[in-house]
Protein backbone atom coordinates (compact mmCIF):
# COMPACT_ATOMS: atom_id res chain seq x y z
CA UNK A 1 0.00 0.00 0.00
CA UNK A 2 1.08 3.71 -1.14
CA UNK A 3 2.28 5.41 2.14
CA UNK A 4 2.74 9.43 2.11
CA UNK A 5 4.76 11.29 5.04
CA UNK A 6 2.77 14.10 6.64
CA UNK A 7 3.60 16.56 9.11
CA UNK A 8 1.78 16.18 12.52
CA UNK A 9 0.20 19.12 13.08
CA UNK A 10 -1.37 18.58 9.23
CA UNK A 11 -2.86 15.23 10.39
CA UNK A 12 -3.98 16.77 13.61
CA UNK A 13 -5.44 19.92 12.49
CA UNK A 14 -2.70 21.73 14.59
CA UNK A 15 -5.18 19.53 17.32
CA UNK A 16 -7.49 22.33 17.30
CA UNK A 17 -5.95 24.65 20.17
CA UNK A 18 -4.17 27.17 20.53
CA UNK A 19 -0.31 27.12 20.28
CA UNK A 20 1.80 28.65 23.17
CA UNK A 21 4.18 31.43 22.71
CA UNK A 22 7.68 30.47 23.59
CA UNK A 23 9.24 29.49 26.62
CA UNK A 24 12.78 30.80 28.02
CA UNK A 25 15.05 30.38 30.19
CA UNK A 26 18.82 31.83 31.94
CA UNK A 27 20.87 30.73 34.18
CA UNK A 28 23.62 32.42 35.60
CA UNK A 29 27.38 31.29 37.50
CA UNK A 30 27.33 27.67 36.52
CA UNK A 31 30.16 25.21 35.85
CA UNK A 32 27.76 23.51 33.21
CA UNK A 33 25.43 26.13 32.41
CA UNK A 34 24.72 25.16 28.73
CA UNK A 35 23.60 21.86 30.06
CA UNK A 36 21.72 23.39 32.19
CA UNK A 37 19.55 25.10 30.01
CA UNK A 38 19.39 22.18 27.34
CA UNK A 39 17.36 20.65 30.97
CA UNK A 40 15.65 23.76 31.45
CA UNK A 41 14.28 24.05 27.70
CA UNK A 42 13.67 20.24 27.86
CA UNK A 43 10.94 21.51 30.99
CA UNK A 44 9.51 23.73 29.01
CA UNK A 45 8.68 22.04 25.43
CA UNK A 46 5.41 21.89 26.00
CA UNK A 47 5.33 25.80 25.31
CA UNK A 48 7.01 25.62 21.68
CA UNK A 49 8.20 22.75 19.15
CA UNK A 50 9.21 24.47 16.12
CA UNK A 51 12.70 25.34 17.28
CA UNK A 52 14.81 25.55 20.13
CA UNK A 53 18.33 27.51 20.84
CA UNK A 54 20.77 28.39 23.50
CA UNK A 55 23.35 31.46 23.55
CA UNK A 56 26.71 30.78 26.26
CA UNK A 57 29.06 33.28 27.78
CA UNK A 58 32.55 32.68 28.77
CA UNK A 59 32.69 36.40 30.16
CA UNK A 60 34.84 37.35 27.11
CA UNK A 61 32.39 36.14 23.95
CA UNK A 62 28.75 34.41 23.38
CA UNK A 63 28.32 31.00 22.08
CA UNK A 64 25.49 29.86 19.75
CA UNK A 65 23.19 26.52 18.53
CA UNK A 66 19.95 26.59 17.19
CA UNK A 67 17.94 24.95 14.96
CA UNK A 68 14.34 23.79 13.79
CA UNK A 69 13.18 20.68 15.96
CA UNK A 70 12.39 19.39 19.68
CA UNK A 71 15.25 20.61 22.26
CA UNK A 72 16.25 16.74 22.10
CA UNK A 73 16.55 16.69 18.62
CA UNK A 74 18.56 20.24 18.39
CA UNK A 75 21.50 19.57 21.21
CA UNK A 76 23.62 16.69 22.06
CA UNK A 77 26.47 16.36 24.23
CA UNK A 78 28.87 16.93 21.32
CA UNK A 79 26.87 20.51 20.69
CA UNK A 80 26.50 21.24 24.12
CA UNK A 81 30.56 20.54 24.58
CA UNK A 82 30.71 23.74 21.73
CA UNK A 83 28.85 25.58 24.29
CA UNK A 84 31.11 26.67 26.84
CA UNK A 85 30.52 29.17 29.56
CA UNK A 86 29.05 29.89 33.04
CA UNK A 87 25.61 31.93 31.72
CA UNK A 88 23.37 30.67 29.29
CA UNK A 89 20.27 31.44 27.65
CA UNK A 90 18.05 29.31 26.09
CA UNK A 91 14.60 29.10 23.83
CA UNK A 92 11.88 27.14 22.72
CA UNK A 93 9.62 28.59 19.99
CA UNK A 94 6.41 28.51 18.17
CA UNK A 95 5.86 31.38 15.78
CA UNK A 96 3.43 33.67 16.31
CA UNK A 97 5.00 37.01 14.62
CA UNK A 98 6.96 36.25 12.42
CA UNK A 99 6.97 33.08 10.49
CA UNK A 100 8.18 29.66 10.90
CA UNK A 101 12.19 29.01 10.07
CA UNK A 102 15.42 28.79 10.76
CA UNK A 103 15.97 32.81 10.77
CA UNK A 104 13.11 33.36 13.39
CA UNK A 105 14.53 30.96 15.53
CA UNK A 106 15.61 31.99 18.94
CA UNK A 107 17.86 33.40 20.52
CA UNK A 108 18.68 36.63 18.37
CA UNK A 109 22.12 37.44 18.60
CA UNK A 110 23.56 41.01 17.25
CA UNK A 111 26.76 42.70 17.37
CA UNK A 112 26.60 46.92 17.82
CA UNK A 113 28.83 49.49 19.41
CA UNK A 114 27.58 47.62 22.92
CA UNK A 115 29.14 44.70 22.03
CA UNK A 116 27.53 41.25 21.65
CA UNK A 117 24.21 40.21 22.60
CA UNK A 118 21.51 37.84 22.62
CA UNK A 119 17.66 37.77 23.36
CA UNK A 120 14.83 35.49 23.40
CA UNK A 121 11.27 36.56 24.10
CA UNK A 122 8.22 35.25 25.34
CA UNK A 123 5.32 37.32 23.79
CA UNK A 124 4.00 39.35 21.13
CA UNK A 125 4.59 43.49 20.62
CA UNK A 126 1.05 45.14 19.25
CA UNK A 127 2.96 47.95 17.79
CA UNK A 128 6.32 46.03 16.22
CA UNK A 129 5.07 46.83 12.38
CA UNK A 130 5.11 50.20 13.88
CA UNK A 131 8.50 50.43 14.84
CA UNK A 132 10.03 48.44 12.00
CA UNK A 133 9.00 50.88 9.58
CA UNK A 134 10.33 53.59 11.23
CA UNK A 135 13.76 51.51 11.97
CA UNK A 136 13.90 50.30 8.24
CA UNK A 137 13.07 54.45 7.22
CA UNK A 138 16.12 55.12 9.59
CA UNK A 139 18.10 52.53 7.88
CA UNK A 140 17.96 49.60 9.94
CA UNK A 141 18.53 46.18 7.86
CA UNK A 142 16.52 43.27 9.46
CA UNK A 143 17.93 39.39 9.25
CA UNK A 144 14.33 38.14 10.38
CA UNK A 145 10.53 38.98 10.38
CA UNK A 146 10.36 38.53 14.21
CA UNK A 147 9.05 41.18 16.24
CA UNK A 148 11.85 40.68 18.95
CA UNK A 149 14.68 41.99 16.43
CA UNK A 150 12.72 45.53 16.65
CA UNK A 151 14.33 45.57 20.77
CA UNK A 152 17.83 44.87 19.44
CA UNK A 153 17.24 47.51 16.94
CA UNK A 154 16.39 50.03 19.07
CA UNK A 155 19.15 49.14 21.76
CA UNK A 156 21.54 49.04 19.13
CA UNK A 157 20.37 53.33 18.16
CA UNK A 158 20.00 53.99 21.50
CA UNK A 159 22.88 57.06 22.96
CA UNK A 160 22.58 56.15 26.43
CA UNK A 161 25.69 54.78 27.39
CA UNK A 162 24.56 52.78 30.91
CA UNK A 163 22.84 49.38 28.92
CA UNK A 164 20.02 49.40 32.36
CA UNK A 165 19.02 53.06 31.30
CA UNK A 166 18.94 51.99 27.84
CA UNK A 167 16.31 49.42 28.12
CA UNK A 168 14.24 51.53 30.22
CA UNK A 169 14.13 54.08 27.56
CA UNK A 170 13.84 52.04 24.67
CA UNK A 171 11.54 49.49 26.54
CA UNK A 172 8.95 52.63 26.76
CA UNK A 173 8.22 52.55 23.09
CA UNK A 174 7.47 49.29 23.21
CA UNK A 175 3.83 48.19 23.62
CA UNK A 176 2.60 44.61 24.20
CA UNK A 177 2.90 41.71 26.24
CA UNK A 178 7.37 40.67 26.62
CA UNK A 179 9.11 38.27 28.80
CA UNK A 180 12.93 38.57 28.14
CA UNK A 181 16.19 37.12 29.08
CA UNK A 182 18.98 38.62 27.68
CA UNK A 183 22.67 37.88 27.52
CA UNK A 184 25.80 39.83 27.11
CA UNK A 185 29.58 38.17 27.60
CA UNK A 186 29.07 39.52 31.60
CA UNK A 187 25.64 39.87 32.36
CA UNK A 188 21.95 38.07 32.52
CA UNK A 189 18.78 40.20 32.52
CA UNK A 190 15.35 38.98 32.84
CA UNK A 191 12.49 41.57 32.04
CA UNK A 192 9.08 41.39 32.19
CA UNK A 193 6.58 44.25 30.62
CA UNK A 194 4.33 46.53 32.69
CA UNK A 195 0.58 44.44 32.25
CA UNK A 196 3.03 41.15 33.69
CA UNK A 197 0.94 39.11 30.45
CA UNK A 198 3.27 36.51 30.12
CA UNK A 199 5.06 35.13 33.47
CA UNK A 200 8.71 34.88 34.15
CA UNK A 201 10.04 34.08 37.62
CA UNK A 202 13.52 33.69 39.70
CA UNK A 203 15.22 30.46 40.90
CA UNK A 204 18.61 29.59 42.57
CA UNK A 205 20.23 26.27 41.92
CA UNK A 206 23.40 25.68 43.87
CA UNK A 207 24.85 29.01 43.90
CA UNK A 208 23.38 30.15 40.27
CA UNK A 209 20.31 32.43 39.91
CA UNK A 210 18.09 30.87 36.61
CA UNK A 211 14.87 32.52 35.44
CA UNK A 212 12.30 30.81 33.25
CA UNK A 213 8.55 30.89 31.57
CA UNK A 214 7.43 28.18 34.60
CA UNK A 215 8.48 26.47 37.68
CA UNK A 216 8.37 23.01 36.04
CA UNK A 217 12.30 24.05 34.73
CA UNK A 218 13.39 24.36 38.17
CA UNK A 219 11.76 21.12 39.39
CA UNK A 220 13.78 19.42 36.46
CA UNK A 221 16.41 21.27 37.91
CA UNK A 222 16.52 20.48 40.65
CA UNK A 223 16.32 24.31 41.70
CA UNK A 224 14.47 26.77 44.00
CA UNK A 225 11.77 29.06 43.48
CA UNK A 226 12.50 32.69 45.15
CA UNK A 227 10.01 34.61 43.46
CA UNK A 228 8.13 36.14 40.19
CA UNK A 229 10.23 39.13 38.27
CA UNK A 230 7.77 41.76 38.79
CA UNK A 231 5.69 43.28 35.97
CA UNK A 232 7.75 46.12 34.87
CA UNK A 233 10.72 44.91 36.47
CA UNK A 234 14.36 44.78 34.75
CA UNK A 235 16.47 42.65 36.76
CA UNK A 236 19.94 42.54 36.29
CA UNK A 237 22.21 39.80 37.36
CA UNK A 238 25.74 40.40 37.18
CA UNK A 239 29.02 38.50 39.12
CA UNK A 240 26.19 36.49 41.02
CA UNK A 241 24.38 39.56 42.05
CA UNK A 242 21.15 40.77 41.93
CA UNK A 243 20.05 44.50 40.85
CA UNK A 244 16.30 45.68 40.07
CA UNK A 245 15.02 48.81 38.33
CA UNK A 246 11.29 49.49 37.39
CA UNK A 247 9.50 50.80 34.27
CA UNK A 248 6.83 53.31 34.74
CA UNK A 249 4.11 50.84 36.00
CA UNK A 250 0.93 49.98 33.86
CA UNK A 251 -2.36 51.16 34.89
CA UNK A 252 -3.37 47.85 35.59
CA UNK A 253 -1.79 44.09 35.57
CA UNK A 254 -2.81 41.89 32.42
CA UNK A 255 -1.70 38.01 33.54
CA UNK A 256 -3.01 36.03 30.78
CA UNK A 257 -5.79 33.19 32.55
CA UNK A 258 -4.76 31.18 29.74
CA UNK A 259 -1.93 30.27 31.18
CA UNK A 260 -4.05 28.60 34.11
CA UNK A 261 -6.33 27.37 31.67
CA UNK A 262 -4.35 25.65 29.40
CA UNK A 263 -0.74 26.36 28.36
CA UNK A 264 1.72 25.67 31.40
CA UNK A 265 1.73 22.78 32.76
CA UNK A 266 -0.29 21.47 35.94
CA UNK A 267 2.81 21.17 38.04
CA UNK A 268 3.78 24.67 37.84
CA UNK A 269 3.17 27.84 39.38
CA UNK A 270 2.50 30.55 37.71
CA UNK A 271 1.74 33.89 38.59
CA UNK A 272 2.22 32.60 42.01
CA UNK A 273 -0.34 30.18 41.94
CA UNK A 274 -0.75 26.04 41.63
CA UNK A 275 -1.76 25.89 37.73
CA UNK A 276 -3.23 22.53 39.49
CA UNK A 277 -4.90 24.05 41.65
CA UNK A 278 -6.24 26.62 39.57
CA UNK A 279 -7.49 23.72 36.86
CA UNK A 280 -9.02 21.45 40.06
CA UNK A 281 -10.87 24.33 41.06
CA UNK A 282 -12.00 25.25 37.27
CA UNK A 283 -13.61 21.64 37.37
CA UNK A 284 -15.03 21.90 40.50
CA UNK A 285 -16.49 24.80 39.56
CA UNK A 286 -18.17 23.26 36.41
CA UNK A 287 -19.97 20.75 38.10
CA UNK A 288 -21.66 23.18 39.94
CA UNK A 289 -22.50 25.29 37.04
CA UNK A 290 -23.09 22.40 35.03
CA UNK A 291 -24.29 19.17 36.06
CA UNK A 292 -25.63 16.10 34.35
CA UNK A 293 -26.69 12.49 35.44
CA UNK A 294 -23.95 10.35 33.91
CA UNK A 295 -21.64 7.19 34.36
CA UNK A 296 -17.88 8.43 34.24
CA UNK A 297 -16.26 11.30 33.69
CA UNK A 298 -13.57 11.45 31.12
CA UNK A 299 -10.95 13.44 30.39
CA UNK A 300 -9.48 14.32 27.18
CA UNK A 301 -5.81 14.09 27.91
CA UNK A 302 -3.96 15.37 28.54
CA UNK A 303 -5.06 19.09 29.06
CA UNK A 304 -8.33 18.53 30.60
CA UNK A 305 -7.38 16.24 33.11
CA UNK A 306 -6.87 18.52 36.12
CA UNK A 307 -10.59 19.77 35.49
CA UNK A 308 -11.71 15.81 35.31
CA UNK A 309 -10.53 14.99 38.54
CA UNK A 310 -11.69 17.87 39.99
CA UNK A 311 -15.21 17.92 38.36
CA UNK A 312 -15.41 14.09 39.46
CA UNK A 313 -14.97 14.87 42.80
CA UNK A 314 -17.61 17.70 42.89
CA UNK A 315 -20.31 15.20 41.10
CA UNK A 316 -19.57 12.60 42.58
CA UNK A 317 -18.85 10.50 39.51
CA UNK A 318 -16.50 8.42 39.10
CA UNK A 319 -13.03 9.58 37.19
CA UNK A 320 -11.52 7.18 34.47
CA UNK A 321 -8.89 7.94 31.34
CA UNK A 322 -11.29 6.30 28.91
CA UNK A 323 -9.12 7.85 26.43
CA UNK A 324 -5.38 6.56 26.03
CA UNK A 325 -2.89 9.56 24.31
CA UNK A 326 -0.02 8.34 22.59
CA UNK A 327 2.78 10.50 23.44
CA UNK A 328 5.65 9.17 20.95
CA UNK A 329 4.16 10.54 17.87
CA UNK A 330 6.77 12.08 15.84
CA UNK A 331 7.46 15.26 13.83
CA UNK A 332 5.92 13.26 10.66
CA UNK A 333 3.59 10.26 10.40
CA UNK A 334 3.52 7.54 7.49
CA UNK A 335 -0.24 7.84 6.99
CA UNK A 336 -1.37 5.17 4.25
CA UNK A 337 -3.16 6.48 1.69
CA UNK A 338 -6.54 4.55 2.13
CA UNK A 339 -6.51 5.93 5.38
CA UNK A 340 -9.66 5.45 7.89
CA UNK A 341 -11.50 8.22 8.56
CA UNK A 342 -10.48 9.08 12.01
CA UNK A 343 -7.11 8.11 11.62
CA UNK A 344 -6.30 11.53 12.74
CA UNK A 345 -7.26 11.80 15.91
CA UNK A 346 -6.51 7.90 16.68
CA UNK A 347 -2.89 8.73 15.60
CA UNK A 348 -2.59 10.83 19.40
CA UNK A 349 -5.76 9.40 21.13
CA UNK A 350 -7.67 6.04 21.64
CA UNK A 351 -10.49 5.51 23.41
CA UNK A 352 -10.87 1.85 25.81
CA UNK A 353 -13.70 0.49 24.77
CA UNK A 354 -14.26 -1.62 28.00
CA UNK A 355 -14.43 1.26 29.76
CA UNK A 356 -17.45 3.24 27.47
CA UNK A 357 -19.16 0.97 26.32
CA UNK A 358 -23.14 1.10 27.07
CA UNK A 359 -21.99 4.27 29.15
CA UNK A 360 -23.07 7.54 30.08
CA UNK A 361 -19.63 10.00 29.42
CA UNK A 362 -19.18 13.53 30.34
CA UNK A 363 -15.55 14.30 28.47
CA UNK A 364 -13.73 17.31 29.86
CA UNK A 365 -11.47 19.73 28.10
CA UNK A 366 -10.18 22.69 28.76
CA UNK A 367 -11.31 24.55 25.37
CA UNK A 368 -12.94 24.67 22.31
CA UNK A 369 -11.68 26.45 19.47
CA UNK A 370 -12.93 25.52 15.80
CA UNK A 371 -15.04 22.56 16.87
CA UNK A 372 -12.91 19.81 14.50
CA UNK A 373 -11.07 17.82 16.76
CA UNK A 374 -14.07 18.23 19.39
CA UNK A 375 -16.42 16.76 16.57
CA UNK A 376 -13.98 13.56 16.33
CA UNK A 377 -13.18 12.99 19.91
CA UNK A 378 -17.18 12.67 20.32
CA UNK A 379 -17.94 10.43 17.57
CA UNK A 380 -14.61 8.77 18.19
CA UNK A 381 -16.17 8.28 21.77
CA UNK A 382 -19.90 6.99 20.20
CA UNK A 383 -17.99 4.42 17.98
CA UNK A 384 -16.54 3.08 21.70
CA UNK A 385 -20.16 2.34 22.29
CA UNK A 386 -20.82 5.51 24.74
CA UNK A 387 -24.37 5.66 25.12
CA UNK A 388 -24.51 9.56 25.80
CA UNK A 389 -21.52 11.77 25.15
CA UNK A 390 -21.71 15.29 27.21
CA UNK A 391 -19.16 17.83 26.49
CA UNK A 392 -18.03 20.01 29.31
CA UNK A 393 -15.82 22.78 29.04
CA UNK A 394 -13.49 24.17 31.88
CA UNK A 395 -13.23 27.45 30.68
CA UNK A 396 -15.77 29.95 28.74
CA UNK A 397 -16.62 30.06 24.89
CA UNK A 398 -12.96 31.53 23.16
CA UNK A 399 -14.86 33.96 21.02
CA UNK A 400 -11.88 36.70 20.66
CA UNK A 401 -7.84 36.02 19.01
CA UNK A 402 -5.18 36.99 21.32
CA UNK A 403 -2.50 39.55 20.30
CA UNK A 404 0.32 39.29 23.12
CA UNK A 405 2.06 36.23 22.13
CA UNK A 406 -0.88 33.61 21.60
CA UNK A 407 -1.35 32.02 18.12
CA UNK A 408 -5.05 32.19 17.97
CA UNK A 409 -7.02 31.86 14.94
CA UNK A 410 -9.20 34.94 13.49
CA UNK A 411 -12.83 35.71 14.48
CA UNK A 412 -14.33 34.05 11.45
CA UNK A 413 -11.74 30.82 12.36
CA UNK A 414 -13.46 30.75 16.52
CA UNK A 415 -16.73 28.55 16.18
CA UNK A 416 -17.97 30.49 19.41
CA UNK A 417 -17.33 33.62 17.78
CA UNK A 418 -20.14 32.53 14.90
CA UNK A 419 -22.38 30.00 16.42
CA UNK A 420 -24.42 29.98 19.59
CA UNK A 421 -23.75 27.01 22.33
CA UNK A 422 -26.44 24.60 21.18
CA UNK A 423 -25.14 25.56 17.69
CA UNK A 424 -21.86 24.37 18.34
CA UNK A 425 -22.99 21.17 20.28
CA UNK A 426 -25.17 20.00 17.24
CA UNK A 427 -21.71 20.48 15.28
CA UNK A 428 -19.40 18.26 17.55
CA UNK A 429 -22.07 15.71 17.85
CA UNK A 430 -22.69 15.92 21.50
CA UNK A 431 -26.05 15.02 23.87
CA UNK A 432 -25.52 18.31 25.50
CA UNK A 433 -22.79 20.63 26.04
CA UNK A 434 -21.77 23.28 28.51
CA UNK A 435 -19.23 25.99 29.13
CA UNK A 436 -17.23 27.06 32.30
CA UNK A 437 -18.75 30.94 32.89
CA UNK A 438 -16.19 33.86 33.01
CA UNK A 439 -16.98 34.61 36.48
CA UNK A 440 -16.34 30.73 37.57
CA UNK A 441 -13.17 30.51 35.94
CA UNK A 442 -12.05 34.29 37.85
CA UNK A 443 -13.27 32.42 40.79
CA UNK A 444 -10.76 29.48 40.61
CA UNK A 445 -8.00 31.79 39.78
CA UNK A 446 -8.58 34.17 42.11
CA UNK A 447 -5.15 35.60 44.30
CA UNK A 448 -5.13 39.16 44.17
CA UNK A 449 -4.04 39.56 40.90
CA UNK A 450 -6.18 41.48 37.53
CA UNK A 451 -6.14 39.00 34.34
CA UNK A 452 -6.40 39.59 30.49
CA UNK A 453 -9.13 36.95 29.46
CA UNK A 454 -9.81 38.72 25.65
CA UNK A 455 -10.26 36.00 24.57
CA UNK A 456 -13.54 35.06 26.57
CA UNK A 457 -14.72 38.65 26.89
CA UNK A 458 -12.99 40.94 24.22
CA UNK A 459 -11.92 43.31 27.10
CA UNK A 460 -8.12 44.20 25.65
CA UNK A 461 -6.16 45.86 28.62
CA UNK A 462 -3.61 46.72 25.56
CA UNK A 463 -4.75 48.60 22.70
CA UNK A 464 -4.02 46.91 19.71
CA UNK A 465 -5.15 48.54 16.21
CA UNK A 466 -5.70 45.39 14.38
CA UNK A 467 -8.11 44.12 16.40
CA UNK A 468 -10.36 47.03 15.81
CA UNK A 469 -9.97 46.72 12.04
CA UNK A 470 -10.44 42.96 12.08
CA UNK A 471 -13.71 43.08 14.49
CA UNK A 472 -14.90 45.61 12.06
CA UNK A 473 -14.29 43.31 9.21
CA UNK A 474 -15.22 40.31 11.05
CA UNK A 475 -18.82 42.32 11.43
CA UNK A 476 -19.51 43.39 8.00
CA UNK A 477 -18.85 39.66 6.68
CA UNK A 478 -20.59 37.61 9.50
CA UNK A 479 -23.81 37.31 7.75
CA UNK A 480 -22.38 36.18 4.77
CA UNK A 481 -20.08 33.52 6.81
CA UNK A 482 -23.21 32.35 8.67
CA UNK A 483 -24.54 31.26 5.22
CA UNK A 484 -21.43 29.53 4.52
CA UNK A 485 -21.63 28.08 8.14
CA UNK A 486 -25.21 26.53 7.47
CA UNK A 487 -24.36 24.92 3.97
CA UNK A 488 -21.23 22.87 5.99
Amino acid sequence: MESQCVKEEDLLESEDKFHDHCGVFGIENSNEAAKHAFLGLYGLQHRGQESAGIVTSDGFQLYSHKSMGHVAEVFNDAILAQLPGSSAIGHVRYSTTGGSGLVNAQPIQTNSWRGPLALAHNGNLVNSAQLRQKLEERGAIFQSTTDTEVILHLLARSPLDNLDDALRSILASVCGAYSLVMLTPTRLYAIRDPHGVRPLCLGQLNGSYVVASETCAFDLLGAEYVRDIAPGEILRIEKHELYSTRMPPAARTAFCIFEHVYFSRPDSKVFERSVHKSRYKMGRQLAREAWVEADLVVPVPDSGVTAALGFSDEARIPFTMGLVRNHYVGRTFIQPKQSARHLGVRVKLNPVKELLNNKRIILIDDSIVRGTTSRKIVDLVRQAGAREVHMRISSPPTIAPCYYGIDTPTYKELIAANKSIEEIRDFIGADSLAYLSLEGMKAAVSGGHEFCSACFDEKYPITVASERRQKALFEISKPALQQQLEKE
